[in-house]
């Protein structure tokens, strides 16, 4: 399967829409997406889609977020989320690429770290632990395990601790 990652554009945004509708059965996720190229916050390098034959089969998102410590010191970090595949290539390594992809952009960007939260036997194979081995924790109640971060380069979080703050459009879903 010949997959080509590369950035979204405008012409993909309803592509993308879809995409998360039917990945997620929902549309939050879809929703989501939409108000966060409207955020500040939003990288346009890091909303990346994977194409198959030229067909938008899955797209990834990195959001820049804060780690926020017990004396107000910030820390800055990415938000993965969401990540989505259409379901019919769903378990095809489609997302692997995506992530792959968007680390490596994020680490050139010069980004130091990546927070997600999602499947727990997922997630680890691409270098991702729970986020309790920096002392970060989510802003709600999650299953420790599902709430996960990665150092982008050696100590990336290292004397970073705190509660991540998610821009406020990730209220929504």
């Amino acid at each position: 399967m010949n997959i080509t990652i590369r950035q979204e554009n405008k012409t993909d945004y309803k592509k993308i829409y879809e995409l998360n509708l039917l990945a997620f059965e929902e549309k939050e996720e879809a929703v989501l997406v939409e108000l966060l190229r409207e955020n500040d916050k939003f990288i346009p390098q890091l909303s990346l889609v994977a194409l198959l034959n030229n067909k938008v089969v899955g797209h990834i998102l990195f959001t820049e977020i804060k780690i926020i410590d017990t004396n107000e010191n910030e820390f800055k970090s990415l938000a993965l989320a969401p990540m989505a595949v259409l379901p019919r290539y769903q378990k095809k390594r489609i997302g692997g690429k995506l992530i792959i992809k968007g680390l490596d952009i994020a680490t050139k960007l010069n980004f130091k770290s990546v927070i997600v939260l999602g499947h727990e036997h997922y997630y680890p194979r691409f270098g991702f632990v729970p986020t309790t081995k920096w002392n970060i924790k989510a802003p709600y109640e999650v299953p420790v395990n599902a709430f996960m971060g990665i150092e982008l380069v050696k100590n990336g979080l290292k004397n970073v601790n705190g509660i991540v703050k998610y821009p406020k459009e990730f209220d929504t879903v």
